[in-house]
């Protein structure tokens, strides 16, 4: 599944349309992202910042960091910590075999 697939397929289960979502969603100036930009990232033309990863986590009641596998990023904790590459492989082996 892609990340545009799983907000557009959150956003129908829910009910709600990519009008009143993209209303809820707000850029860093606090203003409503448009339908448009919403519908660029359901069609995968897209991907959002982190600050609208974690909004459309909330409002579809999706895991913040599935989006973030989906949207091949890093949560703002994990971005910022300062890991040896060692510790980084291990985890990353760590979370490949509990995908099995």
């Amino acid at each position: 599944m892609t990340f545009g697939e799983a907000i557009r397929e959150a956003r129908r289960v829910l009910g709600v349309s990519q009008k009143d979502l993209a209303a809820q969603l707000k850029k860093e100036d606090s203003t409503p992202i448009s339908p448009q930009y919403l519908n660029d990232i359901e069609l995968d033309r897209r991907l959002p910042p982190p600050y609208l990863i974690e909004q459309l986590a909330k409002r579809l009641k999706l895991e913040g960091d599935y989006l973030y596998v989906l949207a091949g990023q890093f949560p703002a904790d994990v971005r910022a910590g300062r890991y040896q590459p060692e510790s980084v492989q291990a985890a990353l082996r760590a979370f490949r075999r509990s995908l099995k």
